[in-house]
């Protein structure tokens, strides 16, 4: 569903961006894409390696990228501790981990964008937590 504004000539569409934008929706009549901000919270399982590590954040961000999300900033933490444990399938049944290697993403991309994101994230073996927020221009 797109939300459009009638406002009469528009160059720039910035009063429907500005509206669209709010809503977290739609398409510039001009055929521009909304664009949002969103910081992706990655926790990855303890026993991952150097290269595995690795190879699972650049595993996120092509799926970043795949649906049209410009990647701003990566901040690798490393190894922290959890607040509290948490049971990992990947680990063994009943195995639960008390630490994790954090990933923090800045990206930008369009508001259909994080679901799709999410859909495929829950599903890879090596994540244990995962969150997509967006932020306040």
């Amino acid at each position: 569903m797109h939300f459009y504004l009638d406002c009469g000539i528009m160059h720039n569409c910035k009063l429907e961006i500005l509206a669209l934008s709010i809503m977290g929706k739609g398409r510039c009549p001009e055929g521009g894409v909304i664009m949002n901000k969103y910081e992706l919270a990655l926790v990855l399982s303890p026993t991952l390696d150097e290269e595995a590590r690795t190879a699972e954040v650049a595993k996120v961000q092509a799926l970043l990228e795949r649906f049209d999300g410009k990647i701003e900033k990566v901040d690798e933490w490393g190894k922290r501790k959890l607040a509290y444990e948490i049971k990992h399938a990947n680990q063994g049944k009943g195995v639960k981990v008390n630490e994790g290697f954090f990933s923090f993403t800045t990206f930008e991309a369009p508001a259909s964008a994080p679901a799709e994101i999410e859909s495929r994230i829950r599903i890879m073996e090596n994540v244990l937590r995962y969150l997509i927020v967006r932020k306040d221009a």
